[in-house]
């Protein structure tokens, strides 16, 4: 942890001059001049609020009960998160089919397939969202299509972020080491098979972060549905204000959802790294070091023995190791069952100790000498 603090700390001092008293205290000025300045808008906002010029105190409890009351949850913000909901989650599933499918398109080695797949993305990705929900509606309408706004924010959407995963799949695979497509065509794997096999796998996983920010983005965009009239969170939200005549507050309501599974989301996206990382990464075990000679009495400590783990390693228990080792047949593993044929060190009365029982080992011997003491492996 203090070698990444200390790295941490090494790479901002190389990218950022850490300042001197005198830029501190600016520093802190500044803030809490931001802060007081901030303060004041706040406060103005809040007496515009309370003292409209034209019209009724916008703070007043009546206008808020009607948005905050149950019914107002069960009948208007719930169903209208469902569809929120309900939308995101196709649009998702969409977006990283059609961005895998048109992320590799761009990656393979024929040039039809390249040229095809880079103008469906650019063209997709070109043209604003909105646009795509208005042009699928009226053409999903037209045909007799059932829920048609619900359809048309659905592939506008998976068309849109679909666009921006398959950039995430090309970036992916751009940033991995050139040697995995040169260790893959040594091995006679073809460019494909390469692509498909080895270099596509861990562009997945590298870019899984990415893409789970990607969703707060089609979260937030199925709110342009309502202007198709499709009955999202933002819609339910709007209906509600026009029968209470508390636009402004059922608004503040529903942003306050939007932020809440937004916030959820980011919060995903940061978990998710380190998640991946542990389930990918695995214990390295260290091997014991050739000795330097057959008999050599030097080698008595050449061993290199791993330390016991302190964290419980991936899909095991912790590991206990002999501390030293003797003779050329030493080795790590079984190292119960090979110790009295290896002999003790001295040197080291801590190696003697049975960790499990916290006796030393010639006190547990039988009669008959070493040779017949066997004890039981782990």
């Amino acid at each position: 942890m203090t070698s990444k603090h200390n790295a941490a700390s090494a790479s901002s001092s190389v990218l950022f001059d850490q300042p001197g008293p005198k830029g501190r205290r600016r520093i802190m000025v500044l803030n809490w001049v931001a802060a007081a300045v901030f303060a004041v808008v706040v406060v103005l906002v809040l007496l515009r609020l309370h003292n409209p010029p034209d019209g009724e105190n916008q703070l007043d409890w009546a206008l808020w009960k009607p948005a905050l009351e149950a019914e107002a949850w069960t009948d208007f913000y719930l169903p209208g998160l469902w569809m929120t909901v309900k939308a995101s989650v196709l649009a998702v599933i969409g977006s990283v089919a059609f961005g895998l499918v048109f992320g590799i398109g761009r990656l393979l080695p024929n040039v039809a397939l390249r040229v095809i797949s880079g103008a469906v993305v650019e063209f997709c990705r070109a043209v604003p969202v909105l646009l795509l929900m208005i042009f699928f509606w009226r053409w999903f309408a037209f045909a007799g299509i059932q829920e048609a706004s619900y359809w048309a924010v659905v592939l506008a959407l998976v068309l849109y972020n679909g666009s921006v995963v398959a950039e995430l799949v090309r970036s992916g695979v751009g940033n991995l080491p050139c040697g995995q497509r040169e260790a893959s065509l040594a091995l006679g794997l073809t460019q494909t098979q390469s692509l498909m096999q080895v270099e596509v796998p861990q562009a997945i996983v590298a870019m899984l972060p990415a893409a789970v920010t990607q969703l707060v983005v089609v979260l937030k965009d199925t709110a342009l549905g309502s202007i198709i009239m499709y009955t999202d969170l933002l819609q339910e939200s709007r209906r509600l204000g026009s029968m209470y005549f508390n636009i402004l507050q059922t608004l503040v309501v529903a942003g306050v959802v939007y932020f809440i599974v937004c916030w959820l989301l980011s919060r995903l996206a940061e978990w998710l790294p380190s998640r991946m990382q542990r389930m990918t990464a695995a214990p390295a075990e260290l091997e014991p070091l050739a000795p330097i000679a057959a008999g050599d009495p030097s080698n008595v400590n050449q061993i290199a023995v791993a330390k016991e783990v302190e964290e419980r390693p991936l899909r095991g228990t912790p590991r206990q190791y002999h501390v030293h080792h003797r003779g050329t047949n030493a080795s790590i593993r079984n190292w119960r069952q090979s110790r009295y044929e290896q002999g003790y060190d001295e040197t080291h009365p801590e190696s003697q100790i049975d960790p499990r029982t916290g006796k030393r080992y010639r006190d547990e011997l039988p009669e008959g000498g070493e040779s017949a003491a066997r004890p039981e492996s782990e």
